[in-house]
């Protein structure tokens, strides 16, 4: 898609926007949920309030990353717990495990958009979500939650560009799955899973590979990096220093996949219909 088409959809978003007297928007700190509250935050003003959940799926830096983006555009930014590690159908890590979670999360945010009397709730889905298993988008089309970005049409891609148009340094930001996804289905999740998880990726990251995932196999940790990352971690001195924390962490096993990073690649196990 080229500049003009993500300006026409820009306009299909801004009239979705406009349909709604307030909004809370789910934001998680990534460039979708940006994207969406700024925009809505300029055509509703104060009208707008952001939500952003903090548990242990989510890495902790998330939550400063939103904080900012938020604070620096003068949005008020309500920080709540989510609570689905108390949920048996999410920790015990069945392929309906998303639907579990965000029905939970869409609740909260529904009450508490209830609380200060505003219209609606939305989230960040957007026409790519729709190309893989996402059990989530079900809750939010049953609990009657917003897709804006979905709704005017907009892709990944389109999202970049408007964000890049604005200025927003989280334009090209990797997408952020919840920890949660780095975990094989039927491998029950745990807070000592998660931990583990986070402590890789940051390393990781620390060491300048921005796009990565680190999918926890028990004893074993799978490391998915792109193409371009992958002879950077090969340099003995990176892949040494891997090994090492790796294991200070608590995998006793440390691999890379030839395949580089692939979202959503936990799901090939599932048979969908």
């Amino acid at each position: 898609m080229g500049n003009d088409n993500a300006t026409r959809l820009k306009e299909r978003l801004i009239r979705q926007v406009r349909g709604a007297s307030s909004m809370l928007v789910a934001f998680s700190g990534g460039v979708d949920s940006s994207l969406l509250l700024a925009m809505a935050h300029e055509i509703l003003g104060d009208d707008v309030v952001a939500a952003t959940a903090i548990s242990d799926i989510f890495p902790a830096q998330e939550k400063e990353v939103a904080s900012k983006f938020a604070r620096d555009r003068g949005i008020e930014h309500i920080v709540f717990g989510s609570e689905e590690m108390h949920l048996p159908g999410f920790v015990s890590n069945g392929p309906d495990r998303c639907y579990h979670c965000k029905k939970s999360l869409f609740q909260k945010l529904i009450e508490i958009a209830e609380e200060r009397g505003i219209e609606c709730v939305a989230h960040g889905a957007n026409v790519d979500d729709l190309k893989d298993y996402r059990p989530g988008l079900k809750a939010a089309a049953e609990m009657g939650i917003m897709a804006p970005l979905l709704d005017a049409g907009l892709r990944k891609k389109d999202i970049r560009f408007l964000a890049k148009e604005k200025g927003f340094s989280q334009w090209d930001k990797p997408a952020m799955a919840c920890l949660a996804t780095r975990i094989p289905y039927g491998s029950p999740i745990t807070s000592e899973k998660l931990k583990m998880i986070e402590e890789a990726e940051k390393f990781l990251f620390e060491k300048g590979i921005r796009q990565c995932r680190v999918r926890h196999h028990d004893s074993v940790a799978r490391i998915e990096v792109e193409s371009s990352g992958l002879s950077m971690i090969m340099h003995n001195d990176v892949r040494e220093a891997i090994v090492l924390k790796f294991r200070e962490i608590g995998f006793l096993h440390i691999s890379v996949d030839l395949e580089g990073l692939v979202s959503g690649s936990m799901n090939r196990a599932l048979e969908i219909e």
